[in-house]
């Protein structure tokens, strides 16, 4: 395995080649919620298959990653407590000005509650045994779980981010993992947004700069890299 992805604005990664043992696929926050019928975000009335574009290429990565022996793969879930004791009051009153509040009834349960069948990862890319969990209340996760911790006792260096939303959760995640050292990349076509001009902004911000938050590839070229 070469270990090198050709992407943009530089060959990923930037210390020359990747290793499966110390390195991370991370699958953010593909719920029901996000990107499922009945969910948060249809809720809201956006569009899902803005969403749920990703699903298919991540699905690619995913199934090639666990065939490699140490690769580490992690998933991410948003959701709050069952009292919202952990739900910011600014958050919860912008979701109830767009007529889908956290902690509301709705077709997969209580909106972006944990435990609700909203806040479960969709069957498609659903956690196998051995792949850790990431439960967190905010958009970003390394400011409040035991992500760091938990890539640190891997051996974990360098991480292939996919998931949704690009523009919130994605980026977010993708910026602190930076300011800590982590070597990023982010899979473009294994994203997506509410919004094409969010998401092809926030594609754009990780490249500027030569890469102020990582570099930009896509399914094709990380799995081509695995095999080359």
């Amino acid at each position: 395995m070469k270990g090198i992805v050709d992407a943009d604005p530089y060959q990923w990664p930037f210390d020359g080649s990747f290793d499966p043992n110390h390195t991370a696929l991370l699958l953010v926050d593909w719920q029901q919620d996000f990107c499922g019928f009945g969910g948060y975000v249809d809720q809201m009335g956006y569009d899902l298959s803005m969403t749920r574009r990703g699903i298919e290429p991540t699905r690619s990565v995913l199934d090639v990653c666990r065939q490699i022996p140490g690769f580490t793969i992690m998933h991410t879930r948003e959701g709050h407590k069952a009292d919202l004791s952990d739900l910011p009051a600014n958050k919860l009153w912008r979701s109830k000005q767009i007529g889908a509040g956290i902690g509301d009834d709705g077709p997969l349960g209580r909106i972006l509650v944990r435990g609700e069948p909203g806040w479960e990862i969709i069957p498609e890319l659903a956690p196998v045994d051995g792949e850790p969990i990431i439960d967190k209340p905010t958009k970003g996760a390394f400011g409040s779980t035991d992500i760091d911790l938990v890539l640190r006792n891997r051996g974990v260096t360098h991480l292939i981010i996919t998931g949704i939303t690009t523009d919130v959760c994605v980026h977010t995640i993708m910026r602190e993992a930076n300011d800590l050292g982590y070597e990023c990349l982010l899979l473009e076509d294994c994203t997506g947004a509410t919004d094409q001009g969010n998401y092809e902004s926030a594609v754009k911000m990780v490249k500027m700069q030569g890469g102020v938050f990582g570099s930009v590839s896509n399914s094709e070229e990380f799995i081509k890299s695995l095999f080359d």
